[in-house]
C-alpha cells in the first residue's frame, strides 16, 4: 500500500526534488537557486510530500510580517499530479502559518495555470488583484528629460497615505507591493521603511501629488524593481514609469523590472514609454486565517 507523508524538507531531499523540477519551464526552474535559502529560512518552512519515502512535491511558506504569510514554489512530480498532494502541502503550510500568528495568507499564480487557479478558488482563496511583468532598459538622464520624480521624505508620509486612500488603483491591486514575486501589504510601516530607504518616488504637478511609485534594487538581478505605481491619469503613470528608467541609470542599474498593476490604464501607460510586457498576468490570491 502506498504511503504518503507531508513533512519538513531535509537536506538529503535536494537531489530528488530538483530532478522533478528541472523541466518546470522551457528554461528549467529556480528551485535550485533558492533551495538552501528556503531550507534554512527561520521565517518560514519548506515542506515536501513523499510517496514511499521519496519526495514528489514541495512548497514553501514565509512569514513576510508578523501577520502575513506568503506561499510559493509549489511543485508536484508529473507522475503524481491530481492526487491531492498540492492541497495537502498548502493545508499543512496554512496550519504552520497560523501557528506563527498569521491572519492572512497570500500566493501568486500565473493566469495560464488554470488547474492551479481552479484548485485555489475551490479552497476558499479570494482573488485580491494581479500584476503583469514589464521591463525596460535604463536610460541616461539628459538636460531635456521630462518632468522628474522626487524622493519622498518622512514629512510626506501623511500625504501619501491620504493619496492612497483616495486611489482607484490601490484597492484594485489589493493594496500590495511586489518584490521578488512576493506581495507585501502596503501598511504605514512599510511606507515609512521605504521612505527612509529612499525607495518612494513622488510626482508633483500643479502643486499637488499626482502619482507615486515604490521601487528598490532587485536582489537577484542588476536592476530596479518597481513594485507599486499609481497615478491620477495615464500621463502621470507614464511620466513616473519613464523617469524610473532615468533613476535606474543614475543608480548604475541595467534596467527596470516592473510588477505593474493588471489594469488597462497602467498597461497603456507602460506600452507608451517603451516597456516590454508579458502576454499574461499573475493573479494574487489571499485567504483569511481568522
Amino acid at each position: 500500500m502506498t504511503h504518503i507523508e507531508v513533512r519538513v524538507a531535509r537536506a538529503e531531499d535536494r537531489e530528488a526534488v530538483l530532478a522533478f523540477c528541472q523541466d518546470t519551464w522551457d528554461w528549467g526552474d529556480y528551485i535550485d537557486m533558492v533551495w538552501e535559502e528556503w531550507l534554512n529560512d527561520p521565517q518560514g518552512q519548506l515542506l515536501v510530500a513523499s510517496v514511499d519515502g521519496v519526495p514528489v512535491a514541495l512548497s514553501h511558506m514565509q512569514m513576510l510580517t508578523e501577520t502575513d504569510a506568503w506561499l510559493e514554489g509549489l511543485r508536484v512530480h508529473p507522475d503524481y499530479r491530481r492526487q491531492g498532494l498540492a492541497k495537502a502541502l498548502n493545508d499543512a503550510l496554512l496550519v504552520e502559518a497560523m501557528r506563527r500568528g498569521a491572519t492572512y495568507a497570500r500566493l501568486a499564480i500565473h493566469a495560464e495555470n488554470q488547474r492551479s487557479i481552479e484548485i485555489t478558488e475551490r479552497n476558499f482563496w479570494r482573488r485580491a488583484g494581479g500584476f503583469i511583468l514589464y521591463s525596460a532598459p535604463a536610460v541616461a538622464t539628459t538636460s531635456e528629460a521630462q518632468e522628474r520624480t522626487q524622493l519622498a521624505t518622512p514629512a510626506d508620509l501623511e500625504e501619501i497615505i491620504d493619496y492612497l486612500n483616495m486611489s482607484n488603483i490601490f484597492p484594485s491591486v489589493g493594496g500590495l507591493y511586489y518584490v521578488d514575486y512576493r506581495g507585501y501589504s502596503i501598511s504605514d510601516a512599510l511606507l515609512q521603511k521605504h521612505i527612509e530607504e529612499q525607495h518612494v518616488y513622488l510626482l508633483r504637478r500643479w502643486d499637488r501629488l499626482d502619482g507615486l511609485a515604490i521601487a528598490e534594487p532587485a536582489t537577484r538581478r542588476k536592476g530596479l524593481s518597481l513594485g507599486y505605481i499609481d497615478g491620477t491619469a495615464i500621463e502621470s503613470i507614464s511620466l513616473i514609469a519613464y523617469d524610473l528608467r532615468h533613476r535606474a541609470a543614475d543608480l548604475q542599474m541595467e534596467n527596470v523590472l516592473a510588477y505593474a498593476p493588471d489594469l488597462v490604464l497602467v498597461r497603456d501607460a507602460f506600452d507608451g514609454v517603451e516597456y516590454s510586457g508579458e502576454d499574461a498576468p499573475y493573479y494574487c490570491y489571499e485567504r483569511s486565517l481568522l
